[in-house]
């Protein structure tokens, strides 16, 4: 393992991303999970009782000697053993993927259900991670995945404020403490797909599904598939969208899985030639953060938790503060400005929406985001 890793630390590459990372460690005498398509027994391989001294040799004898990062994926870590991963003094990896976000909109004890999520509880998990890790580690920042629901279709509106919300949301992104990941075809906001058959989805993971509750356990073929449409792994796994030719510009030949149909609207070329696209705007966004510091290593102060359409917080570094407020509704929202921040000093740094910006008592408009340096 050691002697592959330098392999490719010796050609140059910046880091790695470690598949499953809290996963690798058994419990001796291996136990048998219990039966069925949920259970799969990782009470007796997550975050097992040898991870760490694992994650340790690795820095020890390979990691540390390069000047790379490290990322280890790591679904259901409680933030409590995710800083014996990432802590300054733990000597293990840079950084982790949580999966708090992601698990949030499903239903207990099942991975296909989903439930609109009230926004208080959505920003109580990135408030949590923003405060937990600071001064102790390093957080990653990510929406989604290889293996997730596309962010303007799960947490924005993909229809009428596609533009508007995936702007709003990467702002938020870009204005937290962390690495910020984009994946693939974020930058140009690609949707979920709404496929009409099971036999058009490719993924393992879907069909084993199918099988076990609708051919084996009679469920609702047609509400099943609703559930596919939300949570499958496959609305990531889309050809890219290049342009508006057949396949999106993706192969001349059969792509693995059928492009996205609305490739004809959202697709990279389209996208770089309009001035207001989320493409031109999350550019914006990384210049804007690259030169802010405040933006990077700022502490995270949260105003109004309890607020179910604005998310409105705060990044405070060497006497600069970084000011963010988001509204996350379709609707026009009134927004005060906490009595401790000084508007007539801010300065607009950011927003999805044209104009002059104050920051000022008044309405948010429909998924609008605004960031301020005072």
């Amino acid at each position: 393992m050691y002697d592959i890793v330098k392999f490719w630390l010796d050609k140059g590459i910046d880091g790695f991303r470690m598949d499953v990372a809290n996963l690798y460690s058994k419990v001796e005498g291996l136990p048998d999970g219990g039966p069925g398509y949920e259970n799969v027994g990782t009470e007796f391989y997550q975050d097992g009782p040898r991870i760490h001294e694992f994650h340790h040799e690795m820095y020890e004898k390979v990691t540390s000697k390069y000047d790379i990062m490290t990322v280890g994926e790591m679904s259901g870590v409680p933030l409590e053993e995710a800083l014996k991963y990432v802590g300054n003094d733990r000597e293990e990896l840079n950084m982790v993927f949580q999966f708090d976000q992601n698990l949030i909109d499903g239903e207990e004890n099942d991975h296909w259900a989903h439930r609109t999520v009230p926004l208080p509880e959505l920003k109580a998990v990135f408030s949590k991670w923003q405060n937990g890790v600071n001064g102790k580690g390093w957080n990653s920042l990510y929406w989604t995945n290889h293996d997730q629901p596309r962010t303007v279709s799960r947490w924005g509106n993909d229809g009428a404020y596609r533009k508007e919300s995936q702007k709003m949301l990467y702002t938020m992104l870009l204005t937290l403490q962390g690495t910020p990941y984009i994946y693939q075809g974020e930058e140009i906001g690609m949707t979920n797909v709404s496929f009409d058959s099971i036999d058009d989805y490719d993924d393992v993971e879907i069909h084993n599904m199918w099988q076990e509750r609708v051919v084996k356990g009679g469920a609702d073929p047609e509400e099943t598939l609703d559930n596919i449409r939300y949570r499958a792994r496959d609305n990531a796994r889309t050809p890219m969208q290049w342009d508006d030719t057949e396949n999106a510009g993706f192969t001349t030949g059969t792509p693995w899985l059928k492009v996205n149909p609305n490739y004809k609207e959202i697709n990279a070329k389209e996208a770089l030639a309009d001035p207001d696209s989320i493409f031109h705007y999350m550019q914006r966004l990384i210049r804007m953060r690259k030169s802010t510091p405040a933006a990077i290593y700022g502490d995270f102060k949260e105003y109004e938790p309890e607020n179910e359409s604005l998310y409105i917080y705060e990044r405070n570094y060497e006497g600069a503060k970084l000011f963010v407020v988001l509204n996350f509704t379709d609707k026009e929202v009134s927004f005060s400005v906490p009595e401790t921040v000084d508007a007539s000093a801010a300065k607009l740094l950011i927003s999805n929406y044209d104009g002059e910006k104050k920051l000022t008592d008044g309405k948010l408009l429909p998924y609008e985001g605004q960031v301020y340096l005072i």
